[in-house]
């Protein structure tokens, strides 16, 4: 074998929920907001200007609408291409400790990924037997802390007392808090960053307003942000980006309309499959995590799938037998509970 192969960096690479080829199917499997973006970001979308000039590389127009929403100064927002990009930025800029980081064992897939490629020493605490946190785990040394709240896959929340133990018992490492799921239940993390000097709140458009991600913390570690940013691509974001995303900010009524309604489809979804034998874990996500009292879970993920309704099945430990379930527009969810109905009856 050449020796040129010795230097090739081997990362087991994020497997990301399916997209299926043909357009005609049911997709609870991604967590994507099915009404859309605001009327706002489609009244603009059409401008020519939006593909023709390079984007402001600081996006100023974005950082400013947002700063001025969560009621913080323009200098500790940070945006990027999604939560994705802000959170890889994140593990290159703030994890360079020879002291592993630490998240949960059941948790987004990608944190393990970042880690591997980064070369980031790192430690999966378990969640317990109830897939919450435990606190006590995250007071030992380490290299930093990062965990969702509301937590992925299993969509359970943990209070802002619990976060502030863990920030607080943490004070020389970086601790972000991903709140890629908050604006469909719990209480953010937000109000601490004036307290902490320590901590990163991570949110994302794309699951409540259909668009982009952003960082919110104090000035220092955002300029620490935008200095690893600009050395390595100043223009993450494109124009169109930028523009939508500010008239996104500025159409809050749509936005809590819309998300008001994913969660009322969301309880009333978790009502009607308690029905048939599921139980749900407490999800203040848009997505509920469910497990039948008999029938397997990859076998209910392949009929459905069979159906062209595709929800999302994990197989590993602790979690093979539960599915993780976007929430969809109400039609949807009556046409995926009617095949539950169906299928639990035939099973039987």
């Amino acid at each position: 074998m050449a020796s040129w192969r010795d230097n090739i960096r081997q990362v087991e690479p994020y497997v990301p929920g399916e997209q299926p080829k043909n357009t005609n199917v049911i997709k609870l499997n991604t967590n994507e907001n099915p009404y859309g973006p605001s009327p706002r970001v489609k009244a603009v979308q059409d401008n020519e200007d939006l593909l023709r000039l390079y984007p402001d590389p600081t996006a100023g127009a974005l950082v400013d609408a947002l700063a001025e929403y969560h009621g913080v100064d323009a200098s500790q927002v940070f945006v990027g291409v999604g939560s994705d990009d802000v959170l890889a930025m994140s593990f290159l800029t703030f994890f360079n400790s020879d002291k592993p980081i630490l998240f949960p064992d059941i948790t987004y897939s990608f944190y393990d990924v970042w880690a591997e490629l980064f070369r980031i020493p790192y430690k999966q605490m378990p969640l317990d037997e109830n897939f919450r946190l435990k606190i006590d785990d995250y007071k030992g040394e380490n290299g930093g802390i990062v965990f969702p709240n509301p937590n992925a896959p299993t969509g359970i929340y943990e209070s802002l007392d619990h976060v502030e133990k863990i920030i607080k018992n943490n004070p020389d490492v970086i601790v972000i808090v991903d709140e890629a799921y908050i604006d469909f239940g719990g209480e953010t993390a937000l109000p601490l960053i004036d307290k902490y000097d320590n901590l990163v709140v991570v949110r994302t458009f794309s699951k409540s307003r259909s668009m982009a991600g952003l960082r919110i913390s104090n000035p220092e570690l955002i300029k620490a942000l935008n200095d690893v940013k600009y050395s390595y691509n100043s223009y993450t974001m494109n124009r169109p980006s930028l523009v939508l995303g500010v008239e996104s900010i500025h159409d809050d009524a749509y936005f809590r309309e819309k998300v008001g309604q994913i969660i009322a489809t969301r309880e009333r979804f978790v009502k009607e499959i308690a029905e048939l034998g599921f139980t749900c874990l407490p999800s203040s996500a848009n997505f509920v995590f469910a497990t039948h009292e008999s029938i397997p879970a990859k076998e209910i993920f392949a009929a459905a799938k069979e159906n062209n309704i595709y929800v999302r099945y994990f197989d590993k430990p602790r979690i093979d037998n539960y599915l993780r379930i976007s929430i969809g527009t109400d039609a949807e969810m009556d046409v995926f509970v009617s095949f539950l109905s169906k299928y639990v009856k035939e099973y039987k």
